[in-house]
């Protein structure tokens, strides 16, 4: 029994009031304040099912009992925790903090409270002490016995074996060679690195710290509702169907057995912003709700909410509000306070977990053994004689954008391995990760944004479900797979075990073939962007509707790139096979998997790249048609996108900055109009045909310069370089040839604004005034009516600003240069490095904290930068790391390794240098 005193003082945290948290615990400190009053013995169930006893005033509040239980148990990041009990109703419900405990529990003598962890991280590492990470395994043990914690038995070998090593620890075979009494000793070993990752593993699966409320949906559909730390999530038995982000909830609440979820109105839309579910009684209603209300406060507050302050007559509805320290209320305690490290007994509980009779007999077999001669390390057999301790599973690839020093990252870049089979893998779960949630932003944001308007005819709501929401299913289990496949292969494992643990030839043959039975879905995507194309012309709400989905933070990139993303994850998959091909000599046990989901992929990619390569030129004219004013039906068949790009004009002013833009039939200018939507606005049209190019620096004493001579007028030009001179005239030389095959595409590209003037004007250097009128007017035509969106983060914006062109053939190296992963980054004059996850695409860097983000943090646009090592005389020492380098801008970026090393630079240098159209057709891939 723990019996405490009615005089000491609670201890204070964060310079609260003494009635706010509990103490730093360590010994010496005192216990909280308790109230006068007979006392009661309270019985306390803690997670190592040991059973505590504590007398507290029958007038004590609820927060009395939960510090005293952490003060016990010497816990500093007790706010992750609380107490739960058996309600007169049967419902397990939470012990409140701030009523008093007689209120609460009506015997308090025949209640047995339960100690659990009532808040969930997204990431286990925010998790600063060990005895708290203890506990959290603790509980993963406990819902894993319960059947709350659901997984594949893969995933369920893998956190058995880290159960075990918990336990018993790393095997030695100098302790073991008498009997098995050494297992009573070696049972207390421990093994905080196993409780690490443990938690790595669990936090991983969908069902981890989900408590699920029964509810139903407005027709009667059984669904279960649940809270975590991003938002309210809907489940359909254990299968998650929708998921509520904080940012996009307005309003929970509740009235009688209707649960309801107000969320932010789309400006262009009022109707159906509240959701309804229908509990079984207003108590369940309730008790949901303000789990809801603590998720919220302890996730998304910086500081405890204030109380509100009682009315003076009335009141109407529930004064609950959260109490106690908010997550970061906790970690900044906690890493500004010094606290020493007191020891704890670790219990041997395995046998109470019931995963699956395979699993038991497993676990048993270990347990039950006497003469042996290997032992299980991490859930996998290990030869006995000569053994060393086996090596720590490697961190696993969920890491937070936190600062760590660099002795953290060089010892978790010590465990992984380094073979480039598992580099590739790793690579190819990165990617399949930011892939999924692409195509989550398709079937999830962007449909859910079309079901909520009626100007969206029915025919392209089913295109668009039918087309994608199968590929998403399929993407969504194959990423499951390759995460349990790498979490298995991270550990240490048998000759045997390594054969079927450390491949994923087997994954991506399952893939390929499941891919070649979607091929109907992926032949039906180029019709989606057609469908969607043509809805928007034919309404110009519905145009609206887009343009403003395209201007939110999660629609990082052009919303049609999104609707084309299963086509280039083929390319993707292609890439990845023939580098494992590669690796494997013949006889490896994955390379005929890998020879095989290989020539599926590629027969696929044949049957679809014809129709991809249109619709890759459909969807840029597409884009340039909102970029540019004063230009119609620029996205019509037979138009072909070369090159778009900076030049300088020389006129009778000298050197005056313009956009050019050279297609298959003509030749466009502008200039960047100060527009509230930023455009182009054109001022000229050049047809190629009968065009000729030649150089003129000699001519004009301009460096890089060339002239365009068509109908008898003249046009100089000059380029940045010497190199941009010699792709501009290659594609220039080029498209005059592929004019002769155009028929009339130029005949009515221009619109009749007065600003916008032919080659055959009488004038060929527009005037200023023109120019300055350009600047101060809107469009009026139909074609660019809704397009008054800030779009100053194009790719014809970035070459503006940086004075450089891309070609079509960049765009297509673009799209098979894909990468994402964590990056460690450091500024010029900075000192640590920061951990990021980064997703490169569309030539930009997109910076996340860490992968599970909705929407990038912030982004580089990578055009005109160069990418190199980094030299000695940077004083980085450092390995593999590489510098990005534009102007007085600078930038480092360190891999994890020599294989993402190369990877990161080569993709990066597809971005940052433009290719040549000679140079790509001549060149050979290595073998």
């Amino acid at each position: 029994m723990v019996e405490q005193g009615q005089t000491s003082l609670a201890g204070q945290r964060l310079g609260a009031p003494e009635t706010l948290g509990i103490s730093t615990l360590e010994p010496g400190h005192k216990p909280p304040a308790m109230p006068p009053g007979r006392l009661v013995p309270i019985r306390v169930l803690l997670l190592d099912d040991s059973e505590e006893i504590f007398d507290i005033s029958h007038r004590a509040s609820g927060r009395v009992l939960f510090e005293t239980v952490c003060l016990h148990l010497n816990l500093i990041e007790g706010d992750y925790f609380g107490l739960e009990f058996q309600s007169h109703h049967r419902k397990m419900v939470w012990l409140d903090l701030l009523k008093p405990i007689r209120k609460q529990i009506t015997r308090p003598k025949h209640t047995v409270l339960r100690f659990v962890v009532k808040f969930f991280p997204p990431d286990h590492s925010l998790l600063l002490e060990e005895l708290t990470r203890y506990l959290f395994a603790l509980q993963v043990r406990q819902d894993l016995a319960s059947g709350r914690l659901t997984c594949s038995d893969a995933s369920a070998s893998l956190l058995v074996s880290h159960i075990i090593q918990s336990e018993i620890g790393d095997f030695e075979e100098t302790q073991f060679s008498q009997t098995k009494h050494f297992l009573i000793s070696l049972l207390k070993k421990k093994n905080t690195e196993s409780d690490y990752r443990l938690l790595e593993v669990a936090s991983r699966l969908e069902m981890y710290g989900i408590r699920l409320h029964p509810a139903k949906d407005r027709e009667g559909t059984k669904l279960s509702l649940a809270v975590a730390h991003g938002g309210v999530l809907v489940f359909q038995g254990h299968n998650r169907i929708n998921n509520f982000n904080w940012s996009k909830i307005r309003k929970l609440s509740f009235k009688r057995r209707r649960f309801l979820i107000k969320l932010r109105a789309d400006p262009s839309n009022i109707n159906q912003d509240t959701l309804e579910f229908l509990m079984a009684s207003r108590d369940c209603c309730k008790m949901f709700w303000k789990v809801c209300v603590e998720y919220h406060a302890f996730f998304r507050l910086f500081e405890e909410p204030r109380p509100k302050p009682k009315p003076v007559l009335f009141s109407r509805g529930s004064s609950f509000r959260f109490s106690g320290r908010t997550q970061k209320q906790v970690i900044d305690y906690v890493k500004e306070n010094e606290f020493k490290k007191l020891p704890f007994d670790r219990t041997i509980n395995i046998k109470g977990i019931c995963l699956r009779p395979v699993l038991m007999i497993f676990i048993c077999a270990f347990l039950s053994f006497s003469e042996v001669t290997c032992a299980l390390v991490n859930g996998h057999a290990e030869d006995c004689r000569g053994a060393t301790p086996s090596p720590l599973i490697s961190p696993m690839l969920n890491d937070t954008g936190a600062i760590r020093t660099d002795d953290e990252e060089d010892n978790r870049r010590k465990n992984c391995p380094t073979d480039n089979a598992y580099c590739i893998a790793k690579e190819l779960l990165c990617t399949e990760r930011t892939y999924l949630k692409d195509l989550e932003l398709i079937t999830v944001s962007f449909q859910g944004v079309l079901d909520k308007e009626d100007c969206v005819p029915e025919a392209l709501k089913t295109l668009l479900s039918s087309t994608y929401e199968p590929l998403h299913s399929h993407h969504t289990h194959f990423l499951q797979e390759l995460e349990e496949r790498l979490s298995l292969w991270e550990g240490p494992c048998s000759t045997e075990v390594k054969g079927e643990m450390q491949r994923i030839g087997d994954l991506l043959l399952k893939s390929a073939q499941e891919l070649k039975a979607l091929s109907g879905q992926l032949q039906m995507i180029s019709e989606c962007v057609f469908a969607l194309e043509r809805a928007c012309v034919a309404s110009r709400r519905l145009e609206c509707v887009c343009r403003e989905f395209e201007l939110q933070k999660v629609c990082y990139i052009p919303l049609n790139v999104f609707l084309l993303s299963p086509l280039h994850r083929l390319l993707h998959y292609r890439q990845i096979l023939d580098r494992l091909c590669k690796h494997y000599p013949p006889t490896h046990t994955d390379y005929s998997d890998c020879r095989a989901a290989l020539d599926d992929v590629c027969e696929l990619e044949a049957a679809l790249r014809p129709g991809l390569e249109q619709i890759e030129n459909y969807q840029k004219l597409l884009e340039l048609q909102k970029d540019l004013i004063g230009v119609e039906h620029l996205a019509v068949a037979g138009r072909q996108l070369i090159r778009l790009g900076c030049l300088s004009k020389l006129s009778g002013k000298g050197l005056q900055q313009r956009m050019f833009f050279l297609f298959n039939d003509v030749l466009l200018y502008s200039t960047r109009g100060i527009t509230s939507a930023n455009q182009f606005t054109v001022h000229r049209q050049l047809p190629l045909h009968g065009m000729t190019i030649r150089e003129s620096e000699d001519e004009w004493g301009v460096p890089h310069s060339f002239t365009l001579m068509v109908q008898q007028q003249s046009l100089v030009v000059a380029a940045c370089s010497e190199s941009e001179m010699e792709k501009w005239m290659e594609d220039l030389k080029m498209a005059v040839d592929m004019a002769e095959e155009c028929n009339g595409l130029t005949a009515d590209l221009l619109s009749t604004s007065k600003d916008v003037k032919s080659s055959g004007a009488s004038e060929v250097v527009e005037s200023e005034d023109d120019l300055c009128g350009s600047r101060t007017s809107l469009p009026r035509n139909g074609n660019n009516s809704g397009n008054t969106l800030n779009r100053g983060n194009t790719t014809a914006h970035v070459c503006w600003h940086r004075n450089t062109s891309v070609s079509m053939l960049d765009f297509s190296i673009a799209i098979e240069n894909q990468l994402s992963g964590n990056l460690l980054r450091k500024f010029k004059n900075s000192n640590g490095w920061q951990k990021l996850w980064v997703v490169f695409t569309n030539f930009t860097l997109f910076f996340y904290k860490t992968h599970e983000d909705e929407y990038p943090l912030a982004s580089l646009p990578l055009l005109g930068y160069s990418v190199t090592h980094a030299g000695e005389s940077e004083n980085i020492h450092k390995d593999h790391v590489f510098k990005l380098h534009f102007k007085s801008h600078i930038y480092y970026f360190r891999t994890e390794s020599e294989y993402f090393f190369e990877r990161w630079m080569t993709v990066i240098r597809s971005a940052t240098v433009s290719a040549s159209r000679t140079r790509y057709l001549n060149r050979t891939e290595p073998d």
